[in-house]
């Protein structure tokens, strides 16, 4: 994780935006998908970061999140990312187990959008 997104994460920590669960929990989330050999930096992953940072904040802090429906073209391009869409769930069911806060559906399938994109960036080299 580049020094950028670690100080996305410090920010949103510092100032209150989320919890500090929540961004523990993202942060292990991103150093698994570092550990993977994905590049998890500013530019491939700031706007995961953030979104998926925000959300569960407003699920744990008891805040609606609205639904919508998966439209032809997202669900199209989920289609061909099946192993984004299965992360995205596993991620949904950790924040549930870990933090009390499962993704609604909608949130699920941005989740596995931004995971389809950071799958194809050029992989980084393992973390040690």
């Amino acid at each position: 994780m580049d020094d950028q997104l670690q100080l996305r994460i410090r920010l949103f920590r510092e100032g209150g935006q989320v919890t500090p669960e929540v961004a523990d929990f993202v942060t292990a989330e991103l150093a698994a998908l570092q550990a993977e050999g994905r590049p998890v930096t500013e530019a491939t992953a700031g706007m995961l970061t953030s979104h998926l940072m925000m959300a569960l904040t407003r699920l744990v802090r008891g805040e609606p999140i609205a639904e919508f429906p998966t439209d032809e073209q997202i669900a199209a391009e989920l289609a061909e990312h099946p192993g984004a869409v299965a992360r995205a769930r596993a991620v949904s069911a950790r924040a549930a187990r870990e933090l009390g806060a499962e993704l609604p559906e909608s949130e699920v399938n941005f989740l596995g959008m931004h995971l389809a994109v950071l799958a194809q960036q050029p992989p980084s080299a393992p973390a040690n």
